[in-house]
């Protein structure tokens, strides 16, 4: 026989029907909410467009339905609230996801069993319950929030996790004004030039400018291009006295 141990989840299968009965009991007709939050991580069922799933709800005879999340996808968002009449000893609730096709017969999705203990016994439970498909492979997760108004040990506090939903992005105004300063700020010191212990010294008054005359150049100015006067003699005659004959010459000498 198997031994259970205190930190063993109430939806583990060894935690037996009859030990629920004994630790939680008187719950006929009494009434727990259930509220469908949405769905995350679904298996797809469409090829081409976004699948419109919706969930159905069985508690004995009871049977609810979530209106369908047109273009849901993977995470449709449903925030429908359902009350069930508890009935003794039966303490899940078993959920169906489909995907409704409008030609056709609608897709199953995947189902999972919510189990009862901890609303029950605390008065409020939201635990994310897995689904599967008919092969047993994970087919995603469905949020529910449960709250039982008749709970001998309702817990003290609770903190509702938030749906499955994109947070919306920051509000960015385009056009702001400049921050105003709350803060004042104390006015600058007033400071004063401290004064010398010793005595100033006398201004004297300034020398005047120099009235000197410019210093004469150091160098004479050059000579002209030629020092000497340009020659006078006559220009040399190019012309020769013809001789005696010409072309005539001595005879010679026998």
């Amino acid at each position: 026989m198997h031994q259970f141990s205190s930190q063993e989840h109430p939806s583990s299968p060894y935690f037996s029907s009859s030990y629920c009965s004994m630790s939680v009991s008187g719950i006929q007709g009494h009434l727990l909410e259930v509220t469908v939050v949405g769905c995350n991580k679904l298996k797809d069922t469409e090829w081409i467009s976004r699948q419109d799933p919706y969930v159905r709800l069985e508690y004995g005879t009871n049977k609810y339905r979530t209106r369908t999340c047109t273009d849901g996808g993977k995470t449709p968002i449903f925030q429908e609230k359902f009350t069930f009449t508890l009935i003794e000893g039966l303490r899940e609730i078993n959920v169906v996801v489909w995907n409704s096709n409008t030609l056709t017969y609608d897709d199953f999705i995947g189902n999972g069993k919510v189990q009862l203990q901890k609303v029950l016994s605390q008065g409020y439970d939201d635990t994310p319950w897995p689904l599967q498909t008919k092969t047993g492979r994970y087919a995603g997760e469905v949020r529910l929030i449960m709250h039982y108004g008749n709970a001998k040990h309702p817990a003290a506090t609770y903190t509702p996790a938030p749906p499955y939903a994109d947070p919306p992005p920051p509000q960015v105004p385009l056009y702001s004004a400049p921050p105003t300063l709350s803060a004042s700020y104390p006015p600058p010191a007033i400071t004063y030039p401290t004064t010398s212990p010793y005595p100033a010294y006398p201004s004297y008054p300034s020398y005047p400018s120099s009235t000197y005359p410019p210093p004469p150049s150091a160098y004479p100015p050059p000579p002209p291009t030629s020092a000497y006067p340009p020659a006078t003699y006559p220009p040399a005659s190019t012309y020769y006295p013809p001789g005696p004959f010409p072309g005539l010459y001595p005879p010679p000498p026998y």
